[in-house]
């Protein structure tokens, strides 16, 4: 059994890098689709980045990609930028050095160092994709690197809750941000341009796996289908759900503790009603409502978490 430290960092370190992944390809999304077109042209303002990275944006706003890069990915003071959670990472994996495998922590330092270089040259401004291409792919080497060179048990498993958690966080708050912005109160979508609905992929890297489903034909309830309900690509709220559940019964098994029950229940019913959900009544209700409520599962499961496994009694960890 894992010390309670030792499970909350490893539980962390895969929450911070799930997040900074996601800004990351959020920022390079907002690039590739900000070419040859005005700052809030097409529906994709840096104010709407701000908002699916959940960050509060500048007063003046970010008007350049140099600017916007600055910002989201080396602004230190922002507890939620690309640096400061691979930072965050770091240091929770500095702390658990003897429960990950050396090349991991390779991958990790070295993403951290790469990340501080390119902030101290400030050749990035001239090539901000590079800069989020960077944080992306060091994200995916640390993964690969992971399942590959660590033992999949406890520690392992507590890695996976906190990489799944986070991605069906904040998978379902990027797709209530998109849907709400066009959502009538007559219960149907407004028309939206192409731009718009491949962005929205593109952003969950599910561009191309939506086609080999659906074709090319982008539509938005099939779109929230794939993204909340497909039980089979990595970056689906229901996918990610059922990893989260699949993480926290093992870990309950390993421990041995019924106390992890109630964070495996949680996630069992999340992943239940995405099981059975029915994208054609989530969006003919209250889609925001339904997405929020997604999101304040996945805060409960969170908060079960740390209360079974974290922040416990001593007592219930004793042998009877």
């Amino acid at each position: 059994m894992l010390l309670s430290r030792v499970a909350d960092s490893l539980y962390w370190i895969s929450r911070y890098l799930e997040r900074a992944e996601h800004t990351a390809r959020l920022i390079d999304v907002r690039l590739d689709l900000g070419l040859d077109r005005r700052r809030d042209s097409d529906g994709w303002s840096f104010e709407r980045l701000f908002a699916a990275a959940r960050v509060p944006s500048a007063a003046d706003g970010s008007s350049t990609p140099g600017e916007l890069i600055d910002s989201l990915v080396f602004d230190v003071s922002n507890r939620d930028s690309v640096l400061a959670c691979v930072t965050a990472a770091r240091e929770n994996a500095r702390q658990v050095r003897e429960e990950i495998s050396s090349d991991m922590w390779e991958e990790l330092n070295a993403l951290f160092l790469r990340l501080k270089q390119a902030r101290t040259d400030g050749t990035w401004s001239a090539r901000p994709h590079y800069i989020s291409r960077l944080a992306i792919e060091g994200v995916h080497l640390f993964q690969g690197v992971t399942d590959a060179t660590m033992g999949h048990g406890e520690g392992w498993q507590y890695l996976q809750a906190g990489r799944f958690l986070e991605r069906a966080d904040v998978t379902s708050a990027l797709v209530d941000l998109h849907f709400n912005a066009i959502h009538t109160d007559s219960g149907s979508i407004l028309p939206a341009n192409h731009i718009e609905w491949v962005g929205l992929l593109r952003s969950c890297s599910a561009l191309e796996a939506y086609c080999r489903c659906y074709t090319a034909d982008l539509r938005p309830e099939r779109i929230a289908e794939f993204l909340l309900l497909n039980s089979e690509f990595p970056r689906s709220v229901r996918f990610a759900a059922a990893r989260v559940e699949a993480a926290l019964r093992t870990i309950a098994h390993l421990t041995g503790r019924s106390v992890g029950g109630r964070a495996e229940r949680l996630a069992g019913r999340l992943h239940a009603s995405l099981d059975y959900g029915q994208v054609d009544e989530i969006l003919s209700d209250d889609p925001h409502a339904y997405l929020e409520g997604i999101s304040g599962h996945c805060r409960q499961i969170h908060s079960a978490i740390a209360q079974s496994y974290v922040m416990y009694p001593i007592e219930t960890a004793l042998p009877a």
